[in-house]
């Protein structure tokens, strides 16, 4: 949660940005460009680096890293200084997760790998969450230099970093040895890739609907207000689906929810897009529900599919597959010039039943759906 307050600072104090220093709403965009680049790029390369050559980098060394040149943002005055503590910053950031998760894959066991992965992640969504209205408080308050005083809840988290965690990862690997490969589990890296092409398409849905939503409510005769809350109460239910999903997907298998959810969240959308009043804004909650439930379920299934390799398996999920499905969002804005909004709006399930295809076909076993009787082999 502490480490994911500083991804959303950097587009939250952009307008200050932009009025202070005369930056262009080019320069402007290249700052949060380059921060996403550099974090979702390095990302799945620090976790290799983690997996085949022992790189071992203390998640309490990361956070403060990102801390700091977060803050150190809203004392610089140099474009090209802001843009190299951007750059950092999103090291420091792509440092945590790999580190991290695997630090929670080795707490998990198969029976609890879905709630322990998704309370990590609903951490993660809630840092998030308070990130933009923490910076924004400060530098109401205080001014740019305001960021300045980001550093203090790092500074507590990595004390008790360094408290729970004394030895950083290697204290983590001796207490919590790497589980073994179950037998028949999946060795080829095909699987893998599926999940990842499968995740790319739904962080597409997710991200299009987070930047147009706002939007399309506005044109819809909601004032600006109500809009966010709308979006938010959906990004709200996402919280609770993720929780609730990673539970399910220990009891009835990962590959059978990862369906569920995905092919839940399709009809709600359309019945949002073709309704009104109460009954579309819960349409739109429950919508937000499925389709982020989906989320933390494909992390513990890459963890699954790589028990191996799981620092290069979260940094592709957290890193390579988040930010490349956000530039999918481009391909709705050109339907959204060339034709509607609402027309860009209604292609947002299209990348959702792709994944639904793709997560059908992966070569990941069933726990309860088509599983054969033991009892049938009988004699």
């Amino acid at each position: 949660m502490i480490t994911d307050i500083y991804i959303p600072v950097l587009p939250a104090i952009l307008p200050l940005l932009v009025a202070n220093n005369g930056y262009s709403y080019l320069a402007a965009g290249l700052l949060v460009t380059t921060y996403n680049l550099t974090s979702s790029c390095t990302q799945p390369v620090i976790g290799w680096l983690s997996d085949k050559k022992g790189l071992t980098i203390s998640v309490s060394i990361s956070l403060f890293i990102s801390a700091i040149f977060v803050a150190l943002m809203g004392v610089a005055h140099s474009y090209y200084l802001i843009m190299a503590f951007a750059i950092l910053a999103a090291l420091g950031h792509a440092c945590f997760h790999p580190t991290a998760m695997t630090i929670v894959s080795r707490l998990c066991s198969d029976e609890n790998r879905g709630r322990i992965t998704s309370y990590f992640v609903v951490g993660g969504n809630l840092g998030y969450a308070i990130g933009p209205l923490l910076a924004g408080v400060l530098v109401w308050w205080l001014g740019l230099p305001g960021l300045l005083l980001l550093i203090i809840p790092a500074v507590i988290m990595v004390l008790v970093l360094r408290h729970l965690l004394p030895g950083g990862l290697a204290g983590a690997r001796e207490r919590h040895a790497r589980p073994e490969v179950p037998a028949g589990a999946p060795q080829s890296k095909r699987p893998f890739a599926i999940l990842v092409i499968a995740s790319i398409l739904r962080a597409w849905a997710v991200y299009a609907a987070i930047t147009f939503l706002p939007l399309y409510l506005v044109g819809e005769g909601y004032n600006l207000v109500i809009a966010t809350l709308i979006v938010t109460l959906m990004l709200l239910a996402g919280v609770a689906g993720q929780v609730a999903g990673g539970r399910i997907s220990d009891r009835i298998g990962r590959k059978e929810f990862m369906i569920f959810g995905l092919i839940g969240a399709i009809p709600f959308f359309y019945l949002f897009i073709s309704s009104s009043g109460i009954l579309a804004v819960v349409a739109l909650v429950v919508f937000g529900f499925f389709l982020w439930s989906t989320f933390a379920v494909a992390i513990a299934m890459s963890h699954e599919l790589l028990p191996q390799n799981i620092g290069l398996a979260s940094g592709m999920m957290l890193g390579f597959a988040i930010g490349f499905g956000g530039l999918g969002v481009a391909v709705n804005g050109m339907i959204a010039d060339h034709y509607s909004l609402g027309i860009a709006l209604g292609t947002i399930p299209i990348p959702i039943a792709a994944a639904v295809i793709l997560m059908a076909l992966l070569p990941y076993p069933w726990k309860t759906l088509f599983r054969k009787d033991p009892s049938t082999n009988a004699g």
